[in-house]
């Protein structure tokens, strides 16, 4: 077998190998979850810096972040597998505690969460 013959054959056997591989880390990928919304406050108007938590219920991490200016937030890389909590607060107003289950199929969710309640 001549030079430039053994280099394309390397190179195919290469991509053999890799290619599962990739197809494993696109599919894991489309796999994971979003879940994403706004805050409202009780008179349903948008509520902009709050902090929204997720809980991943099986590790009890749980991740943070503040809604932007137009009180939007996302959550992305979800275990399809786990069950989150999810609420919102800011000040001394609370929302109710959601739960996302890995019942639920969907990859992308819409979840809006609405302070009406005192913070405990």
């Amino acid at each position: 077998m001549s030079m430039p013959k053994r280099i394309l054959f390397v190179a195919f056997l290469l991509c053999l190998a890799t290619g599962p591989a990739i197809a494993q880390d696109s599919k894991k990928e489309s796999q994971l979850r979003t879940v994403h919304g706004v805050v409202l406050d009780k008179s349903d108007s948008l509520v902009s810096e709050s902090v929204v938590y997720l809980k991943n219920t099986r590790t009890n991490i749980v991740r943070t972040l503040y809604t932007d200016n137009t009180g939007k937030y996302r959550f992305s890389g979800l275990d399809p597998n786990v069950d989150y909590e999810i609420y919102a607060q800011k000040d001394d107003s609370k929302s109710a505690t959601h739960t996302v289950t890995s019942f639920d199929s969907r990859k992308d969710i819409t979840l809006n969460l609405k302070m009406d309640r005192k913070k405990d």
